[in-house]
């Protein structure tokens, strides 16, 4: 058991990195109404720039800090990174202005791109042959952060928009106490190396698409439809407070349900369709059902019906994976980890792209000078991203046929 501590801190600290966006999802808006005095339009477009900030902060800085830990050590960097995570958490608890906000989204960002060092830690301590295993522990601690988020800070904003930061800081400070007490370092003079900025470059994954031409369709593919699936956790609080009328439970509980239905596709249906349908018409069908779910929650007005729609949107979320099998094919075996790294960028800028694009369409549709009312404009635009997707999708079928 006591060997197997330093692993259970790892996936707590993983869980902590997931759950940094969910968890102040449900009450972001009510809370930037508050420390700002404006409407839903206007607190909508500041929830955009605030994701953005969070996630521009875990691109740019993942591979710097990943790379400080090859140089000084995976436990220095995990303990630093969780005890400013616990202040910046407890700044953030007692902000009374929205620059203090975007200040802890930025160190919130940074504190949360620990999640290559802890890969590299489990890299550390497990033989080869059992690394798939860990990663995979990895993984589905990420998964679970994702779930428990937006779960507890719906719960925890029936008490106030500033008790889920409480929480979180209080979390990150008991792990934090954790890992002092049981996390080795794994790094000594065998496996350490100086620390350069050119390893540490996150815009090279994009130079690389150069050298894969051929999948040039494909990954704009990609792209367009990672734009339109980020549409949910950039926009749900706010759409479903202006249609529904939801508080800060019910949108915790339909993040959760979303969630969850997600793992259950992605880890389970996922498989039976490939082995009926195969990969083509895999990401097809999973393109018809985001079709689908854009265009109802575009005009939806019924909260129960949008509750009962979460778990059949999910069902799109089968294109994805279909689509990286479909490049991962059609790639050499030696270009495997490039193409891997070429995707990994491109979710993180669809990322910080997204937010800004779905809060501003959400503004523009819901201020008091909207031509028409309309908050689920964003999922009418992500429709619009779906099929530009879907069609150049098809042109590459045909192209292939």
């Amino acid at each position: 058991m006591h060997a197997r501590l330093p692993t259970v801190f790892i996936l707590i600290t993983v869980v902590l990195d997931a759950m940094g966006i969910g968890l102040i999802l449900p009450v972001m808006p009510d809370l930037i109404q508050q420390v700002r005095g404006v409407g839903l339009a206007n607190a909508a477009l500041w929830g955009g720039v605030l994701s953005t900030t969070f996630a521009v902060m875990q691109f740019l800085f993942g591979p710097v800090i990943g790379n400080l830990s090859d140089r000084f050590g995976r436990r220095p960097i995990l303990l630093s990174s969780l005890f400013v995570m616990a202040a910046d958490y407890l700044v953030m608890a007692l902000a009374g202005s929205i620059w203090l906000l975007l200040i802890g989204r930025v160190v919130g960002g940074i504190t949360a791109a620990t999640h290559s060092t802890a890969s590299a830690f489990m890299a550390d301590t497990q033989p080869r042959e059992n690394r798939g295993q860990a990663f995979g522990l990895v993984s589905a601690a990420f998964g679970i952060g994702f779930v428990l988020g937006p779960a507890i800070g719906g719960l925890l904003g029936e008490y106030g928009t500033r008790a889920p930061f409480y929480a979180a800081a209080g979390l990150a400070a008991a792990n934090f106490i954790f890992g002092l007490l049981v996390l080795p370092e794994t790094v000594s003079d065998t496996n350490r190396r100086a620390f350069r900025w050119a390893r540490s470059n996150p815009l090279s994954a994009f130079l690389n698409i150069r050298a894969l031409p051929e999948q040039f369709r494909l990954i704009t593919v990609y792209f367009l439809s990672a734009l339109a699936f980020n549409v949910y956790p950039a926009i749900w609080a706010y759409f479903t407070l202006a249609r529904f009328g939801w508080d800060t439970r019910m949108v915790g509980l339909s993040l959760t349900v979303y969630g969850i239905s997600m793992a259950i596709v992605q880890g389970g249906v996922i498989r039976l369709v490939l082995a009926r349908l195969g990969e083509r018409r895999t990401v097809m069908l999973g393109f018809g059902f985001a079709v689908l779910s854009f265009l109802v929650l575009t005009f939806i007005t019924n909260g129960a019906l949008a509750m009962a729609l979460v778990p059949l949107s999910t069902l799109a979320a089968m294109s994805t994976p279909a689509l990286q099998a479909m490049m991962s094919h059609d790639v050499a075996d030696d270009a495997q980890g490039e193409l891997q790294g070429i995707l990994s960028s491109i979710n993180a800028l669809a990322l910080i792209i997204s937010p800004l694009i779905m809060t501003g369409v959400f503004a523009a549709f819901t201020s008091p000078r909207a031509p028409v009312y309309m908050p689920g404009a964003p999922f009418a635009a992500s429709l619009l991203l779906i099929l530009a997707a879907f069609m150049l999708f098809r042109g590459r079928v045909r192209k292939n046929a």
